[in-house]
């Protein structure tokens, strides 16, 4: 049942005008996370992935301390602050567990980059889309018929980006895959989180906790070479002060003031975004079938994201 509330037109004004700076913020977030795979890629021509995780998890960490002691500084000045509700104890649990499923996903999206081009990996990436609302059967938040038929669309679209001629799923595509379901975690986390705690510093945890964890897998898994890092200078500070700490950053801050099916759509936009990077910095194509294979996941994407008349006239607390 709809209830019609009549409200103070300044409140209205006030939450439009931030609707739209988070949505513009999201299509942000969206185009660097995109050209951020073209990055990723050509890192790898000089260090391996845990190496170029533990960089870029450190820059953005260390890049987001001046920023917390900065907004510190703003809010005690502001007369309508709202501190966040809660216990540094809640914070730190959420940072943490941000970081450890945000090290375990980027792990798996660098190593799948690796034996994938930047396309199908965007694509790819950006199912969490349609996972999000399926994984919500968890908290028996049951998804409607259109949810059920996309990703039903999304399989037939990853068997004609993914499959080769001998019908089977290149490497790096089932790691993107194992990616989009690390970060459809992540989500879900941020989701439970953001509207308690600070959320530029949780963000600023979960990358040194990241940092930490990937640090630990570099040294037993590989050997670091500080010649290397400095080589790939450019995409390890593309990817650890934008992707990571402003990209990351802006999307717990930008979803707070949009609404969920909006902010997820917007997102998507990422896959599209790392296919333009693939093309016109790489050279990367794609096949007739691969391209084909890519419109229905994106359309798939959409259609995961058609509210219900539930949730049209219903009101989301959180958001």
């Amino acid at each position: 049942m709809c209830v019609i509330i009549k409200a103070n037109p300044c409140f209205g004004v006030n939450m439009k005008r931030k609707r739209i700076l988070g949505s513009l913020t999201l299509v942000l977030v969206a185009l660097i996370w995109g050209v951020a795979f073209t990055a990723q890629s050509e890192a790898m021509k000089y260090i391996e992935p845990f190496t170029f995780n533990t960089a870029r998890s450190l820059i953005a960490g260390v890049l987001l301390i001046p920023v917390v002691r900065l907004l510190d500084v703003l809010n005690r000045k502001d007369p309508n602050f709202v501190p966040p509700t809660a216990s540094k104890r809640t914070l730190l649990f959420a940072g943490v567990l941000c970081g450890i499923i945000l090290a375990v996903a980027s792990a798996l999206q660098q190593f799948g980059v690796m034996y994938t081009n930047v396309g199908k990996a965007g694509f790819i990436t950006a199912l969490y889309i349609v996972f999000v609302p399926v994984a919500g059967l968890v908290f028996r938040r049951r998804p409607g018929i259109l949810v059920w038929i996309a990703v039903i669309i999304a399989v037939v679209g990853m068997y004609l980006l993914c499959m080769t001629e001998s019908f089977t799923i290149a490497p790096g595509d089932t790691l993107v895959l194992l990616c989009a379901l690390g970060f459809t975690a992540h989500i879900l986390v941020i989701d439970r989180f953001s509207q308690t705690v600070d959320c530029v510093r949780m963000s600023m945890i979960q990358f040194f906790v990241c940092a930490l964890i990937s640090g630990i897998c570099m040294i037993v898994f590989e050997r670091p070479d500080i010649e290397a890092v400095l080589s790939a200078w450019l995409p390890i500070l593309y990817a650890g002060a934008l992707s990571s700490g402003v990209g990351y950053t802006l999307q717990i801050v930008a979803q707070k003031d949009t609404p969920p099916v909006l902010a997820s759509l917007l997102m998507s936009l990422e896959s599209v975004f790392a296919v333009l990077a693939g093309w016109l910095i790489l050279g990367q194509t794609l096949t007739a079938k691969e391209l084909c294979g890519c419109g229905l996941m994106f359309a798939a994407i959409i259609l995961a994201q058609i509210p219900k008349k539930t949730d049209i006239c219903s009101t989301n607390i959180k958001h």
